[in-house]
């Protein structure tokens, strides 16, 4: 049969050759997903970057003390240990804090850095400076919220440290003043 003969097959529908065919009802535009799917990854990515980087930072007191902190000195440290009831030791550092400028201090915290035996930072924790008041059978540690340290006043300080690195040389830590209120 040639495609311009009739065809003899009743149902058959011969197409009219003035109308054109209509265009298929398959969408013309397909979604690129491969496209799609790489920039979903590198978002993905960049998002995890940033967030990896933004608490990832390390936080260390490498800022420069305050001004005042030039004014107050710290020595006589001395270190003792105790047991606590629940078999953990309890690490003291006392010593003498000595305000030499014209302020008050009202608040101080201090940084103690402990190293090893290699001279290698094993512990780094800062606390708030406490002074010692022995009015009572035992010394009590007061904020110096309570008791603030007036202009060339000398008192006793405390620190007291839970928990210190097995790693810890037993020497002495390295202090220093990281924050301060004076009025």
């Amino acid at each position: 049969m040639t495609p311009d003969a009739p065809s003899n097959d009743p149902l058959s529908v011969s197409p009219d050759p003035g109308i054109k065919a209509a265009p298929s009802s398959r969408p013309q535009s397909e979604v690129p997903w491969p496209a799609i799917g790489i920039g979903a990854i590198f978002l993905a990515v960049v998002i995890g970057l940033a967030i990896l980087l933004a608490s990832g930072k390390p936080r260390t007191s490498a800022s420069a003390p305050p001004a005042y902190a030039a004014q107050i000195s710290l020595s006589d440290l001395k270190e003792s240990q105790v047991q606590n009831f629940v078999g953990g030791t309890v690490t003291y550092l006392d010593g003498a804090v000595a305000n030499n400028g014209d302020k008050t201090v009202s608040a101080a915290s201090v940084e103690a850095v402990f190293k090893n035996s290699l001279g290698e930072v094993v512990q780094q924790e800062q606390q708030p400076l406490k002074v010692l008041r022995r009015s009572g059978p035992y010394p009590e540690a007061l904020s110096l919220l309570m008791a603030p340290l007036a202009p060339h006043q000398h008192a006793e300080f405390r620190l007291i440290f839970e928990h210190i690195s097995a790693d810890w040389n037993q020497q002495l830590p390295a202090l220093r003043i990281v924050t301060l209120t004076a009025k």
